[in-house]
């Protein structure tokens, strides 16, 4: 007889205990970062839910394995992910700073949505960040709540900020992209939003699907 397991989920759709793998890959499967653990008494899985995913699988934060409360090493049912039904946006910069452009497209097929440029001067960072908005707003007006992913973990900090941090000047050769980030930041300013914006997890997944390819 199959021993009786207690799956915690942490992150998912409906976090909580389950009492079968089914019912477990249900909330879980397809769900970004998705944290869940499995265990053998139901008193274990409430202290471990209780807990938190941070304690009970002693994340590091570095993308590698994890520790559970056991001492043992995580199963690979702790890795996350791609949600496919998704858009991933990225930069093409000449120089930086120099030329920029970028574009968003569809996770799973690669086709674009959109695209912007070339902008005449400007930085990877600030392209980035426009790429995000830009996106917003065109699921925005899909009404969609689709994911968005990008590379840029800078760029994902000027979003939760509403606010940019850049050296770049403003002059005339920097008109351009300054007056596109500042429609950006008023749209982010007067605008709300449910999508999940995602760090895309290149050493996992490859490059982003959005990759201009000149590395």
């Amino acid at each position: 007889m199959a021993a009786v397991k207690y799956y915690v989920v942490w992150v998912g759709h409906q976090p909580g205990i389950y009492r079968t793998w089914a019912d477990c890959q249900a909330q879980t499967k397809g769900y970004p970062q998705a944290r869940f653990k499995s265990y053998e008494s139901e008193l274990e899985a409430r202290q471990a839910l209780e807990k938190g995913w941070q304690k009970s699988l002693n994340f590091s934060g570095k993308g590698g394995a994890a520790a559970t409360s056991t001492g043992k090493t995580a199963t690979p049912e702790t890795t996350p992910e791609v949600d496919y039904n998704s858009i991933s946006v990225d930069v093409g910069c000449s120089g930086n700073p120099g030329i920029v452009e970028y574009k968003g497209v569809d996770t799973k097929t690669g086709e674009i949505i959109f695209y912007q440029g070339p902008i005449s001067k400007g930085t990877n960072n600030l392209g980035e960040f426009l790429a995000i908005v830009h996106g917003l707003a065109y699921l925005q007006k899909q009404g969609s709540n689709k994911t968005i992913y990008t590379d840029s973990v800078t760029a994902l900090s000027w979003i939760r900020k509403k606010e940019v941090s850049t050296n770049l000047v403003r002059d005339a050769s920097t008109e351009e992209i300054w007056t596109l980030v500042d429609r950006a930041l008023k749209w982010l300013k007067t605008n709300t939003y449910t999508n999940k914006i995602m760090k895309w997890d290149t050493r996992k997944w490859g490059e982003i699907k959005a990759d201009f390819g000149r590395k």
